[in-house]
């Protein structure tokens, strides 16, 4: 694919944070951006980077009016040695097309995504801070940009790739968060739009979760949109259980988002000898196993926030502790090791790591 690399004027670049620690996570930008526009009777053309600046969009943009949207989250990782590395990314442009499928969007050649994202990350590779934990966040976007009302899919699309460093996603840290279940609203249904990284899946995720914000809550724990009865997602991310020496999480059942980080965990414990099972699980177990102590662990999984460890659960009204509302052994485990292995300080025995030639 030939690029067109428009670099900014020094003068104009942007001041770069100066303390990692204190990122707030997606609210700085870095200089450049990939874009490149789709058109039916064309196809992809006219990949550029450029100067990070707003979007002109006509009023009628097919995304503005039917939703037709879908975006990934990823991570560049500085190493010790300076050098810049990717975690799986393989498998995000893999989920990437598969939530163009979805939603009847033009696909993108894996290979062109992985060359656009390098060679924007050669431009702005000055913004990917230092210390382990921090790093630059990724963010392919693709919207359909065609004037027109009228529900269809549209015939012209706009894919773009921004980036921003970032430090820690939940304000808490690796501290155990609180989670809210709501069996009022749902996320999504099977049939729906739950496994495919859209648009439309976090606006439904917006109203349950300032409710339970509201209620002093880092995240909804989701149920099944049907019975209301089986745990399907936490927030913006996966969720595991330990059960005893069995770790457990929701099987992909067509309404969850098959997250990269959900397939290490469950890669990284079965290299371990941990039994892991994908299965149906409800909130009913749930609470009954955290009350009789069975249940060891939950935490969830997720690329802003890697592991997320959960200490209590709010159901009905009632506040279940988990343990002792602690950090557990197997999400200490975890985490430390995909970082590890995302900086280079542990060993890539699955062959992860995409080093980048920046």
């Amino acid at each position: 694919m030939q690029i067109a690399v428009h670099p900014v004027e020094p003068a104009l670049r942007r001041p770069r944070p100066k303390d990692d620690k204190n990122l707030v996570f997606g609210r700085v930008f870095s200089d450049h951006m990939f874009i490149m526009d789709f058109e039916t009777s064309k196809g992809w053309h006219d990949a550029r980077v450029v100067p990070y600046h707003n979007l002109e969009l006509d009023p009628a943009a097919m995304v503005l009016h039917y939703g037709q949207g879908i975006f990934e989250g990823l991570k560049g990782y500085r190493w010790a040695d300076d050098s810049i590395a990717l975690f799986r990314s393989d498998k995000n442009w893999a989920r990437w097309n598969g939530s163009a499928r979805r939603m009847c969007m033009p696909e993108i050649d894996p290979a062109d995504i992985a060359q656009a994202l390098e060679e924007l990350i050669r431009l702005d590779k000055d913004w990917i801070p230092k210390s382990v934990g921090s790093s630059l966040y990724i963010r392919p976007t693709m919207i359909a940009s065609e004037p027109h009302l009228g529900v269809r899919p549209a015939d012209n699309y706009i894919f773009f790739i921004i980036t921003g460093p970032v430090a820690a996603y939940y304000a808490e840290g690796f501290n155990p968060t609180k989670i809210y279940v709501s069996d009022e609203y749902v996320r999504a249904v099977r049939g729906g739009l739950g496994e495919a990284k859209t648009m439309a899946n976090y606006a439904y995720s917006l109203y349950a979760a300032e409710v339970a914000k509201k209620k002093g809550f880092t995240q909804v724990l989701w149920l099944d949109a049907v019975e209301r009865r089986y745990v399907e997602e936490v927030g913006t991310s996966n969720i595991c259980f330990r059960l005893d020496d069995e770790l457990v999480t929701p099987a992909l059942s067509g309404s969850i988002l098959p997250g990269v980080t959900r397939d290490s965990v469950l890669q990284l414990a079965r290299h371990w000898g941990i039994k892991c099972t994908e299965r149906a699980i409800s909130i009913d177990e749930v609470i009954d196993t955290v009350k009789s102590g069975q249940m060891k662990e939950i935490f969830a999984t997720g690329t802003a926030a890697v592991i997320s460890p959960v200490g209590e659960i709010s159901f009905k009204d009632e506040i279940f502790t988990v343990q002792d509302g602690s950090v557990g052994e197997w999400a200490r485990k975890l985490y430390d090791e995909i970082l590890g292995i995302q900086y280079g300080e542990k060993e890539d025995v699955f062959g992860w790591i995409k080093k980048l030639n920046v």
